[in-house]
This record gives structure tokens, sequence and C-alpha cells, in this order.
């Protein structure tokens, strides 16, 4: 019999791998199980550079959050956000905004129960429990709607969307979200991707890891992802690789894995 640990609601199935807590583990967090452990070990063992991707879209978030706060934008929807682990998008944002309104969004009931938990305290941040693939239902979520959606609002799809397959109608999910923010809006969304060349050895391997869990992983092409900035006008330097987007430092080192990864941002009009 497998022991249910504390932070697990009766509600999860801890002998199924989650995308959420796998990548926790792989950004060195403790809000995971056994069986995550195993697939991100499983995905390391394959894919040496799987760490690497998932602090690359951290840092990311990161750059993309302060790109928001120079603009002026002072609200948060971090959809996909998994568990608000160190450097989430709070953090960020309370560095350089006190008083930012930051609402987190997961499927996930563990996600959702540790943020509420880690969060308890912090007037300006909340935790939604809802999925990314019904938008409408998102939308109307009681801490989806502390948010003023007719002020700017900077909504982050950060390793989320290549959760969704084709069937989901990511690009009509999204033109669902957009339609809902105000203008001066900002997008930022990143994605795993082929078009770097050929999958890095272990890449088919660590698809099938994630075929384990509830979201299968979905490579996505830059051109496929042109359709979900819709509406959006992409700011520079437009949809690139992970290291490229507005590194602060131009000739940064980077682990080539991380070209697996695209990233881009645009402003709604």
């Amino acid at each position: 019999m497998t022991d249910r640990p504390v932070l697990a609601p009766r509600s999860v199935d801890i002998t199924r791998a989650n995308a959420a807590r796998i990548y926790d583990c792989l950004l060195g967090g403790s809000h995971n199980f056994a069986v995550d452990r195993e697939a991100a070990r499983d995905a390391l063992r394959h894919l040496p550079g799987a760490r690497a991707i998932a602090r690359a879209n951290r840092a990311v978030l990161q750059r993309a959050v302060r790109f928001a706060l120079e603009l002026g934008i002072t609200q948060f929807l971090d959809i996909g956000s998994g568990i608000p682990t160190f450097g989430s998008t709070h953090e960020v944002v309370r560095a350089g905004q006190s008083r930012a309104r930051v609402v987190y969004v997961d499927n996930d009931p563990v996600a959702v129960a540790h943020g509420r938990a880690a969060l308890a305290d912090d007037p300006h941040t909340s935790v939604a429990a809802a999925d990314l693939r019904d938008p409408v239902g998102l939308l109307r979520d009681r801490e989806v709607r502390r948010l003023d959606f007719a002020r700017p609002v900077a909504l982050l799809l950060v390793a989320v969307v290549h959760f969704l397959s084709d069937a989901d109608r990511p690009a009509e999910v999204i033109a669902a979200l957009r339609d809902a923010l105000a203008p001066g809006s900002v997008l930022v969304l990143t994605h795993a991707t082929l078009d770097h060349g050929p999958a890095p050895e272990g890449q088919r391997a660590v698809q099938d890891v994630y075929a384990r869990t509830p979201t299968p992983l979905v490579m996505r092409s830059r051109a496929e992802l042109r359709p979900f900035f819709a509406g959006f006008d992409l700011v520079e330097p437009g949809i690139v690789s992970l290291p490229h987007w507005r590194p602060p430092e131009p000739d940064e080192p980077f682990d080539r894995a991380t070209l697996h990864g695209l990233a881009g941002a645009g402003v709604k009009p």
C-alpha cells in the first residue's frame, strides 16, 4: 500500500505523475510525490538538459514579469502556474511593485492547495482551481475575478500551452482569454519545440514520460505559435528560443538543450 503524503488531498491520484509536480521537481522544489520524482529522474536520465530547460523557462517568466512591470502593469494572471515555488511570479512582482495583484491558476489540486497555504498571508495574491482548456469557466472563477479586466493584465502562459493538444483548440482558448483583456495587456508564452534541429537524444523518451501524465507534451514550431499571438503586437525580439528572449547579457552562455523551448510576448493594442 502506498503511504499518502500529508500534502496530498484525498482526491489526488498519488500513483500517477503530474506535469506541474514534475516541473516543481526539476526546479528543485519539494511539493511532489515519489511518482513525480521518478518521472523527473526518467526525464533527466534520457535528457540531462531537462532541468536546464525548466530553469530557462523560469528565467523567461521572471524577465517577462519585469517587462510587464516596466510597462506599468500591476495585475498578473499566471495560468498553469504549478506550485508557486522559489522565483515565482509573486516574488518577482513584490520586488518591483508591492501591491500588485497576482492570481495563480492551476488544475492540479496539490498545486492549488499548497499555493493557497503558502500564500495565505499575502492579501494581493490568490490561487484559482481552474483549467486552461475551459477559458469561460476560468474567467468566471471567483479568484480570477479579483482582477480588474478594465485595466491591463499580464497573461502568463509559461510552459503550459504545450500540454494542450490540437483537439483542445489552443488558439481559440487563447483568443477567448485575449478578448477579456483590456488594451495594453500583455501575453507571455513559452512552448516546447523542435525548431532548432532534430530532437536531442532522449527527447522521445521525455515525451513518453509526460505521456504517463494526464497532459502529454506536444511539440510545436515557431510558425505554429504565431496564431496564438493573433490580436497582439509581438514585441522584440519576437518568438525566439528561451535563452534569446531579452537575456540580461547578450552573450550569456546557455545550455543548448534550452534551444528546444520558444518564448514570445505581445501587447494588445
